[in-house]
C-alpha cells in the first residue's frame, strides 16, 4: 500500500535578553549549575514573576518575520506536569491566545540529501512564549539536574502538517533558524540548547483525508538526527501498517548512536496537562502603536537579500545563496563591496577562500581575523596588478594566521611583481622553448596561447602579472 506522509515541527528557540523571562537572573550559558537560579524562577512560595518586555517584543518580532498574525490581547497560563526538571512543577507558558497567530514561512533550494525541493510554502500554526526548563544529566550511577536553564525565555514555533518528507522539514528547519538569526531574536547554537526540535510524523493511505495517529520524536539535537530519525520512523511505521498492525499516539525517543526510536510513553493531551490562566500575570494588550515600533526593527527577510544581491550585484543566485545563508556572511560581504571590491571578485574571495579557512577552524565569520577592509586590499591589489592572483592566495593565509595589514605581509613574505621587462624576457623564452604551441596559435587556436601564458607564470614563479604576460606574447607573436 502507498502511503502519504505528514510531518509538523515543534521548533523551541531559546530568546536572547539579558535576563530570563520572568526575574532578573542572567540568561546566560556555561555556568556552574544551580548558580543562576532565585526564588522566582525556583518556583518559591509567594513569589511574583514580572515578565520580560524584551522576550515579548522579540517573540513578536518573530512572528512578523514568520508572517504571523500579531495583536490584540495575549495572556500566559499555567500548563501542570511533573519532571525533575521543571522546579514549580507547572510551566508559564501560553495556551488559547498566543502572541503570534498562523503565519508561513517558504522552503526551496536542497534538503539534507542534497535533492532540489519544489518551492513550498510551509504553514505555522502559532508562535508561543514560555519558560524554559532545567536540563537533566544521566550519569553511571545518578542524574542531575541544573536549573540555571529554567526560567530563560523559550518560543515555541508551531508548524503545521505541510511537510511531506525528511528533506522538507530539513529545510523548514533551515529557513526558521535562518529566520530567528537574521532577526537577531536568537543565536540558535543547538550545542547550546538555544535551538531543539520535537518532530511529529504519521502516515495515511495515499489520497485519505484523515490522519494517521501522530507519534512525536523527542530527544533530537542536530539537522542530521532530525533528518535520520524521520527516515527511520517513516519505515518503522509503514512496516508495523503493513504487517497488518495499528499504531497508537505515543512519545518517543531518539537513539542516534543506534539509529533507532524507542518508545517514551503514551502522548498526552491538552486535558493532561489542565491548562488554566496564570493567575500571577495579568493580560497583555499589544497595541497598534507598539506594533509600529517593533514593525521598524524587521530586517531585510533572507529571501529579499538573496533577490537583491541577485539583481544589485549581478553575482549568480548560488553565490547569492551561499552568502546570504547567514546574516553575518552577508553583513561582511556588503562591506567588502563598499569597501571597494567587485562583487564577484568579493563573491569568489569569500566563498573559496575565507568560508574555507573558517570551516578548518570551525569558526564563524564573526571571528574572522581578515577585516572586510583588510580583504578589500588583497582583491584591489590584484586587479591594480600589484601582486599576481597566486601571490594574494600567499599574503591571504598569512593575514588570516597573522591579521596584519597588506603592506606589511608583503614586506614579509617578499611578494614584488616582477617587472615588465622580466615579463618580456619570459615571454620570449616561452615561445623559443615551444615551437608546437607557438605554431597552433598562428594557426588560429586561441587556446594555445593559454599554455604559453602558464609557462610564462611558471618561469616567473607566479609573480608575472597574466594580463601583461599575455598581452606580450601577443605582442611577440605578431612581430615574430
Amino acid at each position: 500500500m502507498n502511503y502519504d506522509i505528514v510531518i509538523g515541527l515543534e521548533v523551541h528557540v531559546q530568546v536572547g535578553t539579558a535576563t530570563k523571562i520572568f526575574c532578573r537572573c542572567p540568561n546566560a550559558y556555561g555556568a556552574e549549575p544551580n548558580t543562576l537560579v532565585c526564588p522566582v524562577c525556583m518556583g518559591y512560595p509567594g513569589v511574583l514573576p514580572v515578565p520580560n518586555r524584551e522576550a515579548v517584543r522579540k517573540t513578536i518580532l518573530a512572528g512578523m518575520m514568520c508572517n504571523c498574525e500579531v495583536g490584540g490581547q495575549s495572556k500566559f497560563d499555567r500548563k501542570s506536569y511533573f519532571y525533575p526538571d521543571m522546579p514549580k512543577n507547572f510551566q508559564t507558558t501560553q495556551f488559547d491566545l498566543p502572541l503570534c497567530g498562523p503565519g508561513h514561512v517558504e522552503i526551496s533550494g536542497t534538503g539534507f540529501s542534497g535533492e532540489a525541493l519544489e518551492d513550498k510554502r510551509i504553514g505555522i500554526t502559532r508562535i508561543h512564549l514560555e519558560e524554559d526548563v532545567g536540563k537533566s544529566t544521566h550519569f553511571a550511577q545518578f542524574s542531575g539536574i541544573d536549573y540555571n536553564r529554567a526560567g530563560v525565555p523559550l518560543m515555541e514555533i508551531v508548524s503545521e502538517p505541510d511537510m511531506a518528507s525528511p528533506d522538507e522539514a530539513y529545510a523548514y528547519l533551515a529557513a526558521v533558524k535562518q529566520v530567528m538569526e537574521y532577526g537577531g531574536i536568537s543565536d540558535c547554537d543547538m550545542e547550546k540548547g538555544q535551538l531543539r526540535c520535537d518532530v511529529n510524523v504519521s502516515l495515511k493511505p495515499a489520497g485519505a483525508t484523515e490522519f494517521g495517529a501522530k507519534i512525536e520524536l523527542k530527544n533530537l539535537n542536530s539537522f542530521r538526527s532530525i533528518h535520520r530519525s524521520l527516515e527511520y520512523e517513516i519505515e518503522r511505521q509503514e512496516a508495523v501498517l503493513e504487517a497488518g498492525g495499528t499504531l497508537t499516539q505515543q512519545t518517543r525517543g531518539w537513539n542516534d548512536d543506534a539509529g533507532e526510536s524507542y518508545t517514551l510513553r503514551d502522548k498526552e493531551g491538552d486535558a493532561d496537562y489542565r491548562y488554566f490562566p496564570e493567575p500571577d500575570l495579568m493580560p497583555m494588550d499589544i497595541t497598534d502603536e507598539w506594533l509600529e515600533d517593533i514593525r521598524k526593527d524587521v530586517p531585510e527577510t533572507p529571501d529579499k537579500r538573496l533577490e537583491r544581491f541577485v539583481s544589485e550585484y549581478g553575482i549568480p543566485e548560488y553565490d547569492a545563496g551561499v552568502l546570504t545563508a547567514d546574516r553575518e556572511t552577508a553583513d561582511y560581504y556588503e562591506a567588502v563591496v563598499r569597501s571597494g571590491a567587485p562583487a564577484k571578485k568579493a563573491s569568489n574571495w569569500i566563498m573559496t577562500e575565507l568560508l574555507r579557512e573558517l570551516s578548518q577552524a570551525n569558526a564563524d565569520i564573526a571571528d574572522s581575523p581578515i577585516t572586510a577592509e583588510r580583504l578589500t586590499e588583497i582583491i584591489q591589489a590584484i586587479e591594480a596588478g600589484e601582486i599576481t592572483g597566486r601571490q594574494g592566495k600567499d599574503v591571504f593565509v598569512e593575514m588570516y594566521k597573522s591579521g596584519d595589514d597588506l603592506a606589511t605581509i608583503k614586506e614579509r613574505l617578499g611578494v614584488t611583481a616582477t617587472d615588465d621587462g622580466e615579463i618580456r624576457e619570459f615571454a620570449r623564452q616561452a615561445i623559443a622553448n615551444n615551437p608546437g604551441p607557438v605554431a597552433e596559435f598562428r594557426e588560429g587556436k586561441e587556446n594555445a596561447l593559454n599554455f604559453l601564458v602558464g609557462q610564462v607564470m611558471k618561469a616567473s614563479r607566479g609573480n608575472a602579472n597574466p594580463q601583461s604576460a599575455r598581452e606580450m606574447l601577443k605582442e611577440e607573436l605578431e612581430n615574430g
